[in-house]
């Protein structure tokens, strides 16, 4: 039976098997939102094809795990990020530190992403280049713009430019401000923190709705299994990873799969918690070098370098090869079609990794940039940190 003990630390060794597999979920997952997106913009709806060709009820199968990808990167960054706070809650400059890696890991890919969304709409002639909009309603407004940036999408403002999967960045941003708080309201020592923790999370579950708030256990479930490893034997551990597998089948065939509300919140609870184990029972170093196993690394630190641009931009990206080739609709029963959307997702990967470059590739660069500015400034020295 597999043995569980609670750790201190939460932070994982590179060369952890869970490491490893965390990579490359997090391409996978990119990969599996991008491709459900395409499909929608070109396909049919699967069910309002009479009679759906046996390739094609593949395709839709395999494009269809964008909802479970989501669940993916919360599980992934309630244990990144929640992790690496639990670690650090408590030393001096901890809050400065978490918030720098947050804010850092977020806008220096929103903030390129929505100038060249404001470009690429100019030049479309989608917004009119010749006045500003400094209001919060348009999609491209200076409002909008900002408001995106602070995590206000869909609760003050529009979603920068129409792209949906920003939806998905305001629940993060805002449960990366609730679990401090969290912490503080159940780790704190001085009363008068402790009560000014609980008023500012009252104050905003005000403001966040009712599936926001849910899904946030979510979030908490990565945050809390990052302290847990697992001394699981092989059969232990190829038993979590086939349920982990099963009911990713399950939940794409008979669940919830279109948006996130009270309705799914239970799949998505029991799909991550077996996400959860799965990783924890992988939490150990292999007991010798493998070739296979060095591509793999190689594959996940590649694929997560720039998964998080492919999530923020590929949707843009769509847009505007639909915009220059003309192209609207693909048909199920042409087999030449499933090339050119293979052809078109292997595009967005690409335009997405070229995009990474200047930006989320220099994450870290810009992160030690702002800490060693803040400790010229008098700060306390803050310890270096892997970019999460």
């Amino acid at each position: 039976m597999p043995k569980v003990s609670l750790l201190h630390e939460s932070r994982l060794q590179s060369d952890h098997y869970a490491s490893t597999i965390m990579w490359l979920l997090r391409g996978l997952a990119g990969l599996a939102v991008a491709a459900g997106h395409l499909r929608a913009r070109v396909y049919p709806g699967f069910g309002s094809v009479a009679e759906p060709t046996p390739a094609f009820q593949v395709f839709a199968f395999l494009t269809g795990f964008a909802h479970l990808a989501i669940v993916v990167f919360f599980v992934l960054s309630g244990w990144l990020a929640g992790g690496g706070m639990l670690d650090r809650y408590g030393h001096p400059g901890a809050l400065r530190e978490y918030a720098i890696e947050r804010l850092t890991r977020l806008w220096i890919v929103l903030i390129p992403a929505f100038a060249a969304m404001l470009l690429f709409a100019a030049y479309a002639g989608w917004v009119d280049a010749s006045s500003a909009d400094f209001g919060g309603s348009g999609e491209y407004s200076a409002g909008a713009f900002i408001g995106n940036l602070l995590g206000l999408q869909t609760l003050a403002v529009p979603r920068f430019g129409g792209d949906y999967p920003l939806w998905t960045l305001a629940n993060g941003t805002w449960y990366y401000l609730l679990f401090p708080l969290l912490l503080t309201v159940f780790r704190a020592r001085a009363v008068p923190a402790r009560v000014g923790a609980v008023l500012a999370v009252l104050a905003i579950a005000q403001v966040l709705n009712e599936v926001m708030l849910l899904y946030f256990l979510v979030w908490l479930l990565g945050a809390a299994f990052s302290r847990v490893p697992m001394d699981a034997g092989p059969l232990a551990r190829r038993l979590f990873l086939m349920l982990f597998l099963a009911l990713a089948v399950y939940y794409r065939m008979a669940g919830g799969n279109n948006h996130m509300s009270t309705g799914t919140i239970v799949q998505d609870l029991a799909f991550g918690t077996s996400l959860a184990l799965f990783l924890c029972s992988m939490r150990y170093r292999p007991a010798r070098p493998s070739p296979m196993r060095e591509r793999a690394v190689a594959a996940g630190r590649f694929f997560a370098g720039f998964s998080f641009t492919l999530y923020v931009i590929h949707v843009p990206l769509i847009d505007a090869m639909l915009y220059f080739f003309g192209l609207h609709r693909l048909s199920p029963a042409q087999p030449l079609h499933y090339l050119v959307f293979a052809a078109m997702l292997a595009g967005i990967v690409a335009l997405a990794w070229l995009f990474h470059l200047p930006f989320e590739a220099n994450t870290y660069r810009l992160r030690e940039w702002v800490k060693g500015r803040l400790a010229a400034d008098g700060a306390s020295p803050v310890r270096r940190t892997e970019p999460l």
